[in-house]
């Protein structure tokens, strides 16, 4: 609380106001007082005015609950329209990963089935030259007619061979050729063992019964092979 002011003798408390404010008085809004400096006492009017001023400067209280609960609906409708925005692209994501699976599974089948197909194209060809050959062989061919026969079919035999060989390169099918190569169980088929010539070592192949083949460097069918042991070890 505030202690009530200390007046000296002869003073009173509009004449200390008066020596405050100056010589020529001046209200709160800054117009000088009439007369000889002396303030006039604030009216009830004037205060009531200042006060209605004030509170006309404050939004009333009764219009805050409304503005909040429009602002809410107006989030609530936003954030409703994004939900369901975000719920067509993931329903629009689910039918283009089911739609890509199926694509897919079709592709797969279709490998499976005609993977091949050029393989078996390139066949056509070895069997239309072996037919051909064939075709030169006949139950009327005369006796003296048979030497050219044999001829048109060993011709026939040799073509057919040069085309399954280009057939085969072309699709990465290598036949094994290992003679003399070390024996190796991951191509090669021990029949037996042989005992090791001149020249030829020992744990190598000597012989080959039935050719081998690779198909893009992955051992298809080993080749049977007698490999050369020294003779103490021969089985």
């Amino acid at each position: 609380m505030h202690s009530r002011p200390h007046f000296t003798d002869g003073e009173t408390e509009a004449t200390s106001r008066a020596s405050f404010l100056g010589q020529e008085g001046r209200d709160i809004r800054g117009h000088a007082w009439p007369g000889r400096g002396w303030p006039l006492p604030f009216s009830t009017a004037t205060q009531r005015t200042a006060g209605e001023d004030c509170r006309s400067e404050d939004p009333p209280d009764e219009l805050g609950p409304p503005l909040a609960e429009q602002a809410l609906r107006v989030k609530a409708v936003k954030l409703e329209k994004e939900v369901q925005d975000l719920t067509v692209r993931y329903q629009r994501a689910v039918a283009d990963c089911e739609n890509i699976r199926r694509r897919t599974q079709r592709c797969v089948e279709d490998a499976k089935i005609f993977g091949i197909q050029s393989f078996c194209k390139d066949l056509v060809e070895v069997a239309d030259i072996l037919e051909k050959t064939t075709e030169c062989i006949s139950e009327e061919s005369e006796p003296e007619d048979q030497k050219l026969t044999l001829e048109k079919v060993f011709r026939g035999l040799l073509l057919l061979e040069a085309k399954l060989k280009s057939v085969f390169a072309k699709h990465g099918l290598e036949k094994l050729t290992p003679i003399g190569d070390k024996y190796d169980p991951h191509e090669h088929e021990l029949i037996c063992h042989v005992p090791a010539g001149v020249g030829v070592q020992p744990g190598t192949v000597a012989l080959v019964r039935q050719d081998g083949y690779k198909l893009h460097g992955r051992t298809i069918r080993l080749a049977r092979v007698e490999v050369a042991v020294e003779s103490q070890r021969r089985l």
